[in-house]
């Protein structure tokens, strides 16, 4: 009854942030943009399995559509992860950072401690020359990262890139 029309408010399923979800969800539907995220992330998960199967520190490669990560360990046969006080989380992601790449790097993902990994989680409007690039980035990162610690020398990707 005052006449005072409230909006601003996060939780209050407002008009402006459901006209902005509306348009957003129109946008994914009008332009297939799910079946981007199918078909490309099949070929990024497929990319990086090519790349790093193979890596004596990756323990994993897993994901579904673009939420995609890599499992770094010490020891590949069981899994144990690197020891927490190696910050191989903040290493990788400042090299990732130098080769133009953002990803998502985290430790402590097993307990709280134990586990260290990234995500990456490209847009729905990812290319294919986006994957290619995707890995030649993260492949020379991850190189520089274990290369920075004394782990390896420089691993060769089963792609030379």
């Amino acid at each position: 009854g005052s006449g005072f029309f409230q909006h601003g408010h996060t939780y209050l399923s407002h008009p402006m942030t459901c006209a902005a979800a509306l348009a957003v969800q129109t946008i994914i539907e009008r332009d297939k943009l799910l079946d981007n995220v199918v078909d490309k992330g099949g070929k990024l998960l497929s990319h990086l399995q090519s790349l790093f199967s193979q890596h004596p520190y990756v323990g994993d490669v897993r994901g579904r559509g673009l939420f995609l990560g890599l499992e770094f360990v010490s020891d590949k046969a069981n899994k144990t992860p690197f020891d927490p006080s190696i910050p191989l989380h903040k290493i990788i992601k400042q090299a990732s950072m130098q080769a133009g790449l953002m990803c998502y790097p985290m430790s402590g993902t097993i307990d709280g401690k134990l586990g260290h990994h990234i995500l990456f989680a490209p847009p729905y409007t990812i290319e294919d020359k986006h994957i290619d690039e995707i890995g030649e980035k993260i492949s020379l990162a991850i190189n520089n990262s274990f290369q920075q610690v004394g782990l390896i020398q420089t691993f060769r990707i089963a792609r030379q890139i």
